[in-house]
């Protein structure tokens, strides 16, 4: 038999997104990362590992994932176990697909490990091709795609609700046929999190976390922190940089033009680090899907940005609110036909960027 392991994983398959090596296994934190390839083979086992989340008894919190054949879903389960086997080629007779394993729910409850691939001796794999475009996607529960599975609003969240590949971000991927990355954490902000007490939650900001492989409190085997692990930005350099956050702030800043100074101050100076760690990128500030209040902050934070830099590949765009002809997911999320709006509005914008 041929095992390839997770230090195996960067010269024979394609990477997505943020992900790290750690005791031979690759883990995935982040919305939509995992791994690509093509194989042809009589026998393909994935064998996938969970971290410390897998040991309890909480179910909420557990990693969602899906397997798929030639862009079938074949696999989509919640990982509950330290270690899981799935069959895709039995041995029978040699097969040829694209395979791709991808984590549908989000960093800062779980993360998975993609342990190893076990294949027949006479198996060919190698990566999927790289795309000519390359986005990042940085933004809160909207790009994660929160509670997309299910269209009841007054519900409370769990991962296998989640699904990233139906959200905008992932959407707008597919429509311009573009490689990803996200970084994405539900209730986060540029000055605080989602509050409904009115205390800034100064522990939930993405700027904290964007240089890092991710956020989890979930810990794979038991001991690695994705916070404390930098992101090496040149293994993916996106021509295209999509920032999506105020809504979360906007639980805090409410009508307070001092909050709402302050958010545009800290957006600014984030814009900053954004360009210093990708330095070719167009860069496009959105918001507005779940309300778009803060949005005249964010112009006048790209401006101020501006100002001060001379930066001219750096633009705006405000989302549509959801309709409430569209319905809403848990927490009144948007719902898939709203992801689905926002995705061609957004894809649109990005094609007239790239002319």
């Amino acid at each position: 038999m041929m095992n390839i392991t997770g230090t195996d994983f960067e010269s024979k398959v394609k990477i997505i997104g943020r992900t790290v090596c750690f005791e031979d296994i690759l883990w995935c934190g982040l919305s939509g990362s995992g791994i690509g390839f093509h194989v042809k083979a009589k026998e393909l086992k994935i064998v996938m590992a969970g971290d410390n989340t897998t040991q309890g008894e909480v179910t909420e919190g557990k990693a969602r994932f899906a397997i798929f054949l030639n862009e079938k879903r074949v696999v989509d389960q919640i990982l509950e176990q330290p270690e899981k086997t799935f069959v895709l080629f039995d041995g029978d007779k040699e097969l040829e697909a694209d395979v791709r394993i991808i984590k549908l729910s989000e960093c800062a409850m779980s993360t998975m490990g993609i342990k190893k691939l076990v294949l027949d001796e006479d198996a060919e794999i190698q990566s999927l091709p790289a795309k000519e475009l390359q986005i990042e996607f940085i933004g809160d529960s909207i790009t994660c795609g929160y509670g997309i599975d299910l269209e009841e609003a007054e519900t409370e969240f769990e991962t296998k609700t989640e699904d990233v590949m139906k959200a905008y971000a992932y959407q707008t991927a597919n429509l311009l046929d573009a490689d990803y990355s996200m970084v994405s954490f539900s209730g986060y902000g540029i000055i605080s999190g989602y509050t409904d007490s009115g205390i800034k939650q100064v522990h939930q900001l993405v700027p904290s976390y964007y240089e890092k492989v991710g956020f989890s409190y979930a810990k794979p085997c038991n001991q690695l922190e994705l916070a404390k692990v930098s992101w090496d930005f040149s293994k993916f350099q996106p021509q295209v940089v999509v920032v999506n956050l105020g809504t979360n702030d906007d639980s805090y800043c409410q009508e307070e033009k001092v909050k709402q100074e302050e958010f545009q101050k800290k957006y600014a100076e984030f814009l900053q680090t954004i360009r210093s760690n990708n330095p070719k990128a167009k860069i496009l500030c959105t918001l507005g899907i779940m309300g778009g209040r803060l949005f005249p902050f964010v112009e006048e934070a790209v401006k101020e940005y501006q100002t001060k830099t001379g930066d001219p590949f750096i633009w705006t765009m405000k989302f549509d609110e959801q309709l409430l002809e569209d319905g809403y997911v848990t927490a009144y999320h948007p719902t898939v036909v709203t992801h689905e709006k926002a995705a061609r509005k957004l894809a649109q914008k990005i094609r007239e960027l790239l002319q």
